[in-house]
């Protein structure tokens, strides 16, 4: 693999794990808070690239479709708290499984309902169309790289509003003793709600970035699930920090480990078998990836401290 190429990938890796980490903050947050597990979470992701796709369409503007996704994308998830997931806060796990798996049935649906099975395109906007050299021979996509930078500002408000913010203190003294919390006369299921929208408004984020270079179709947001899962095991759940640097560990290893892993089979394997091998393990590092970390640090990297 040329030099090139690697620093290619890196990049792309980085970027995984900065939409990993905007949907895995809002998850890790309404795990660690609210004891809740959210499988629909990543719906929220699907639903912020439809929106997008939905206004841009309309108006023909990428930047008008990310300045009201967002709104529309907190108002859609906090109507779900309101009429689903609320009821759901008290009953055990694994109803809290079914239900919210429930919800993914039916949401996929209705988007199909709404815009068709087909995969929808959103155009990039045209300030950030083009690519930005990085090194002789090697231009990276600008918008990619607004992607990076975007996140980056967005983990950085993050990390001030839940560590120099009244609220944030309050989710974080939730996310480490939450009935004590509510013995001292703070309103946990109002707290609920405000952390559950900040975090359906993160993923929709995320969503309304990926949509012009990924295909916007139903289901979209499983796989991404499944990772922001894994990132907010390794990183502590409850934990920002953790979710921050457990998405570009996710991000960068799933990445590299797709171009890096098959190369590497070459040398002891012919091509077709190194291919399909290597494909076979590069799937696989990121639990390998996980299970090596927990085996030293059981709660993740940075887990929360409870009271």
């Amino acid at each position: 693999m040329t030099t090139q190429l690697l620093l290619i990938q890196a990049l792309n890796g980085l970027q995984l794990g900065i939409l990993l980490f905007l949907i895995a903050a809002g998850l890790t947050l309404v795990f660690g808070v609210m004891d809740f597990i959210n499988l629909a979470h990543g719906v929220q992701y699907m639903i912020g690239a439809y929106l997008a796709a939905w206004i841009a369409g309309a108006t023909g503007s990428f930047w008008l479709a990310l300045l009201l996704a967002l709104p529309l994308a907190l108002a859609l998830g906090l109507l779900l708290e309101f009429l689903v997931f609320r009821h759901l806060y008290d009953r055990d796990h694994l109803q809290q499984v079914l239900a919210t798996f429930g919800v993914i049935l039916v949401l996929n649906q209705g988007v199909k309902a709404l815009f068709g099975a087909a995969p929808l395109q959103v155009p990039m906007p045209e300030a950030l169309t083009g690519g930005i050299r990085l090194m002789e021979g090697l231009l990276y996509p600008t918008y990619r790289i607004a992607i990076i930078a975007g996140g980056l500002a967005t983990a950085g408000l993050l990390w001030w509003l839940v560590e120099r913010t009244k609220v944030g203190m309050l989710v974080r003294a939730g996310a480490t003793n939450a009935p004590m919390v509510a013995a001292l006369g703070v309103d946990i299921r109002r707290l609920f709600m405000i952390v559950f929208g900040f975090g359906a408004m993160l993923a929709g984020f995320a969503g309304v970035l990926a949509a012009p270079i990924l295909s916007v179709e139903p289901g979209m947001g499983d796989h991404l699930l499944i990772l922001a899962f894994v990132v907010i095991v390794i990183g502590g759940i409850g934990s920002i920090r953790g979710a921050f640097v457990a998405a570009l560990l996710v991000g960068l290893v799933e990445t590299l480990g797709r171009s890096l892993v098959p190369d590497l089979m070459r040398l002891f394997l012919s091509a077709s078998e190194a291919r399909q091998v290597g494909a076979a393990i590069a799937s696989m590092l990121v639990y390998i990836a996980m299970a090596a970390i927990l085996a030293f640090r059981p709660a993740g990297l940075f887990p929360v401290r409870a009271g």
